[in-house]
C-alpha cells in the first residue's frame, strides 16, 4: 500500500457525566480523527487519544497534531509498505510520541485489514469472538454515591469494576465497597499519587481481595515499583511506566509488577501493544486492555487487540452509551451482561458516523 492522503479533524466531544480521577475532571473528550488513504483508495481510520493538557503523559492534542503534521505524515506519505509492522520502523527515528505514531499506525492497520479482506481482530491474531469488559468508575463525591453507581454497573453484568483512589480516598472508600460487594471483581487504579512513603497504607489494601493496584507509584518508575510489590500480596498493575517494549523487559525482570495494562496509544500503536502482550504472554504475565476515554474509533481498535489470546482479564471498553449522547460510529459498541461481540467483518467492524463527526468537528486540515 502507499498512503496517498490524510485528514485530520479536531472533534470535542460532552461526556455525559465527568469523569474524575487524582490528577483532574474531564468534562469533554477532543480528540483528533484520522482520515488515512491510500493510492487505490481505500480509507482506513485512526484516533489520537492524547488529552489537552499533559497530565496523563507529555503529549497533548496540539502536540499531536504537530509531530503528525511535520514529522509522522512527511516520513509516511507516498512511502510503499508492505505490512504496518514496517511502521514502528519508520517512525524509530522520532523519539516518544507514543499517541501521535498510534493514531496514523492504527488507520494504516484498518486499511491492511481491508486490503487482506480480514477484520482487524484477526489481522492482529486475535480470534475471540466475545471479549469481557470491566467499567472504570471516577472519584465521587461521596461513598454512597460510588456504591450507588456500583450497583448499577453490576446489575448492568460489567465483569469487572476499576475504582479510582487517591491519598484521603483510599481505604474507607474499598474497605465501603467490599462491605457491599464482598465478592464483586474489583480493582483500584492509583495514577501515581502515591509514594513508597504510603506503604502502610497500600498495604491495608491488601485485605480486600483486589484483582490489582494500578500504577501506584511515579509514572515513569520501574524500580520502586519492584520494592512496594515485594511487600504486598496484591498483584500491582503497571499502566503509565509502560511506553515499550523494552519497559515491560524490564519491569518483568525487576519483579515490578504481576500484572500489564496495555493501552495502544500509550506504547505507540498495535505493533508495540501486541509485542507486548506477546511477551506477556511468554513470561505468564496476564494483560487487559486500559481505556484513555476514546470514542467509537479508538474503541473499535480496542476490542480488536483484546481478542488476543492473553487478554484475560476484563478491559475498560464500556460501550459507547456509557460515555456519550451519540459516538461517532455506527453500530456503536454494545455491551450485553458484561460482554462486546468482536467484529467479524473487514475491517474495525465500525463504520464512521459522518453526520456526527462534521456535527462534532472544530477543525479539519487535509495532507497530500
Amino acid at each position: 500500500m502507499r498512503i496517498e492522503e490524510v485528514t485530520i479533524r479536531h472533534l470535542k466531544i460532552a461526556m455525559k457525566s465527568p469523569f474524575k480521577t487524582s490528577f483532574g475532571t474531564i468534562h469533554d473528550k477532543e480528540l483528533l480523527l484520522l482520515e488515512v488513504k491510500d493510492l487505490s483508495g481505500t480509507i482506513g481510520w485512526g484516533e489520537a487519544v492524547a488529552f489537552v493538557a499533559p497530565w496523563y503523559t507529555e503529549e497533548t492534542l496540539k502536540t499531536t497534531w504537530h509531530m503528525l503534521e511535520d514529522f509522522l505524515m512527511p516520513t509516511l506519505l507516498h512511502k510503499d509498505i508492505v505490512h504496518p509492522d514496517e511502521i514502528s520502523a519508520m517512525f524509530a527515528p522520532i523519539r516518544r510520541n507514543c499517541m501521535a505514531k498510534a493514531s496514523i499506525e492504527g488507520a494504516v492497520w484498518d486499511i491492511y485489514a481491508q486490503q487482506t479482506k480480514q477484520s482487524l481482530a484477526h489481522a492482529l491474531g486475535g480470534r475471540k469472538e466475545m471479549i469481557e469488559v470491566g467499567i472504570s468508575v471516577g472519584i465521587q463525591s461521596s461513598t454512597q454515591k460510588l456504591i450507588d453507581l456500583l450497583k448499577v454497573y453490576v446489575e448492568m453484568g460489567y465483569k469487572r469494576v476499576k475504582v479510582k483512589i487517591k491519598p484521603g480516598y483510599d481505604v474507607e472508600v474499598i474497605r465501603a465497597i467490599r462491605t457491599e460487594f464482598p465478592d464483586l471483581p474489583l480493582m483500584a487504579d492509583a495514577n501515581s499519587a502515591y509514594t513508597l512513603n504510603d506503604i502502610d497504607v497500600l498495604r491495608q489494601l491488601d485485605a480486600y481481595n483486589l484483582l490489582m493496584i494500578e500504577q501506584p507509584l511515579a509514572a515513569d518508575d520501574i524500580i520502586d515499583h519492584a520494592t512496594l510489590q515485594k511487600q504486598l500480596t496484591t498483584p500491582i498493575c503497571l499502566d503509565e511506566s509502560i511506553t515499550s517494549l523494552e519497559d515491560v523487559r524490564k519491569a518483568i525482570e525487576l519483579g515490578s509488577c504481576g500484572v500489564i495494562n496495555i493501552k495502544i496509544g500509550r506504547v505507540g500503536g498495535l505493533t508495540e501493544a501486541k509485542r507486548i502482550h506477546d511477551l506477556c504472554q511468554e513470561k505468564g504475565i496476564p494483560v487487559w486492555c486500559g481505556g484513555m476515554l476514546e470514542a467509537g474509533i479508538g474503541r473499535a481498535h480496542n476490542i480488536a487487540l483484546t481478542s488476543l489470546a492473553n487478554f484475560v482479564l476484563p478491559g475498560d471498553t464500556a460501550g459507547s452509551s456509557h460515555y456519550w449522547d451519540e459516538d461517532i460510529i455506527t453500530p456503536e459498541v454494545v455491551v450485553e451482561n458484561g460482554y462486546i461481540r468482536v467484529p467479524q467483518c473487514i475491517g474495525i467492524g465500525y463504520m464512521p458516523n459522518m453526520d456526527v463527526i462534521e456535527k462534532l468537528t472544530i477543525s479539519k486540515k487535509s495532507y497530500k
